[in-house]
């Protein structure tokens, strides 16, 4: 009788094996001073310690912030388009968006990826889009496990899942709670849908209009494929640099991540109670591909702005009279901003118009 193997049954070792080795070479890229390479390690090693102490006078109280996400229905896209270079990038930024959000500097990122069969070209671009997405982050792509689970996935498909952490002294905390009445509300623009709201971006443009993936969107000189596959944004670098000019002043009270819920539900989640915040349609330049869907589509106004970002990543509440600074400092990083909106008094909701 013929013995049967690990690799009889869809699971080659030798192969991922040497897959993990290519890996290991392109996380050494993201590692700082504060990384212990110890590769094939059971758990990745970060030290808080060492000539560029975290632990310094900055941080007499530190507090770990840690979130985790994956990259939902977008991934479709990938799998539909073949392409899976951007994924990796909306990956970190989903994690460590909500980090920086809170203040906090991000230190390192982990992965999960779950995958039918070793696709060395298709792992490949994935995990390319991750180190990049944390060089972006000024994080360490610290370990992750890439599990090999025949018959579970279809062939070319997969799921991402990553986990961030990061590192805020708890006087240096944002959590919204000075935010007051007459506080005006900054916006930071996105590169179109991030990572949001696919579900329905999808059945809007490939079943309701009927696009192909590689087809002009109506009004627009992007096919589908290419604007619903831009990378999510990372506002590492550009939030750091904005706290960075403010270690004493208080000028910025709050900050959300415009993700899931959009403008709506997201900028609620760091309101004090008897706050609420009225932004003015017009005040920032929405990407054709939100007029696009909600023509194609004939969604309503609410829903566009409870699905989608509608051009905006994310949103700073600040003091008024720091606002034209701050936004000339997210200009000067790299990224467009605006005056959107203010802080009312009122229930907790976001009003539009």
């Amino acid at each position: 009788m013929t013995e049967l193997t690990y690799k009889d049954a869809g699971v080659d070792q030798t192969r991922k094996d040497a897959f993990v080795d290519d890996v290991i070479k392109l996380m050494r890229r993201t590692y700082s001073d504060h990384v212990i390479d110890k590769p094939w390690g059971f758990g990745g090693l970060f030290r808080l310690g060492g000539q560029d102490t975290l632990f310094s006078k900055k941080h007499r109280d530190p507090v770990l912030v840690a979130c985790a996400d994956g990259v939902g229905t977008k991934l479709k896209i990938a799998f539909d388009a073949d392409r899976h270079d951007t994924v990796g990038i909306d990956l970190v930024a989903m994690n460590v968006n909500d980090l920086i959000v809170q203040g906090a500097k991000p230190l390192f990122f982990l992965d999960y990826i779950a995958i039918g069969k070793t696709d060395e070209r298709m792992l490949g671009e994935v995990i390319k889009g991750i180190v990049r997405g944390c060089e972006l982050a000024g994080c360490a792509l610290l370990g992750g496990e890439t599990a090999e689970m025949p018959g579970f996935y279809k062939d070319g498909e997969y799921e991402l899942a990553g986990f961030a952490v990061g590192i805020v002294e708890q006087s240096r905390m944002i959590d919204g709670s000075s935010i007051c009445v007459g506080d005006d509300v900054i916006a930071i623009a996105s590169s179109g849908l991030h990572s949001n709201g696919y579900s329905l971006a999808r059945k809007v443009l490939l079943e309701k209009a009927g696009l192909e993936l590689r087809a002009q969107i109506p009004g627009m000189k992007e096919t589908v494929e290419e604007e619903l596959l831009k990378p999510t944004i990372i506002y590492a670098r550009v939030i750091e640099q904005v706290l960075a000019s403010y270690r004493v002043k208080r000028a910025v009270k709050g900050i959300a991540n415009i993700t899931g819920g959009g403008l709506i539900e997201n900028i609620p989640r760091i309101l004090p109670p008897g706050c609420c915040v009225e932004i003015e349609p017009g005040s920032w330049p929405v990407p054709p591909v939100f007029e696009a869907l909600e023509r194609l589509g004939n969604i309503g106004k609410e829903e566009m702005y409870r699905v989608f970002n509608m051009g905006v990543g994310m949103v700073i509440v600040s003091d008024p009279f720091y606002s034209n600074a701050i936004c000339r400092r997210i200009y000067d990083a790299g990224n467009a901003a605006y005056l959107i909106g203010r802080v009312r008094r009122g229930r907790r909701e976001v009003v539009i118009g």
